[in-house]
């Protein structure tokens, strides 16, 4: 990929986060891809409306942005502490978490997504946001378990 002036431009490693151990430890792994490779990260967390998914939540005074935000920055911090060698930016956008990580995946050299916990037979299934970025993602997909 070039510039418009036709020097090359790093990619980026787009990884999803949600403040979960799952997701975490794809963060971990694509810091290090990152480093190996001289690539920077892009952490995405995506927050929604629960109204949305028909929940009446009440009381619209709740930073749900703002209360995302500060959950994915405690959650990057200590990644960029132990990694302070690769840059990672970190968005924090509104809606659906498989659809929002489609979409920034298509300037991306690789998304990584995690994968729920599950044991036994669940453990081979794979979550609703990972099993829709395999399919939809423009660029090559990691699913961390």
């Amino acid at each position: 990929m070039t510039n418009e002036s036709g020097q090359a431009q790093p990619r980026t490693v787009v990884v999803g986060i949600d403040g979960s151990e799952c997701s975490t430890a794809a963060l971990e792994w694509a810091v290090s891809y990152a480093q190996a490779t001289g690539t920077t990260v892009r952490a995405v967390a995506v927050w929604s409306d629960p109204g949305a998914a028909g929940f009446d939540v009440g009381g619209g005074g709740w930073d749900r942005e703002g209360a995302c935000r500060k959950a994915a920055q405690h959650q990057v911090k200590p990644v960029a502490t132990n990694h302070p060698d690769v840059e990672i930016d970190l968005d924090v956008i509104h809606g659906s978490a498989a659809q929002v990580l489609v979409d920034a995946s298509e300037n991306a050299a690789l998304l990584v997504v995690g994968t729920r916990g599950h044991r036994g037979v669940a453990s081979m299934i794979l979550g609703s946001t990972s099993k829709h970025c395999v399919h939809a993602a423009h660029c090559p997909v990691v699913v961390y378990r």
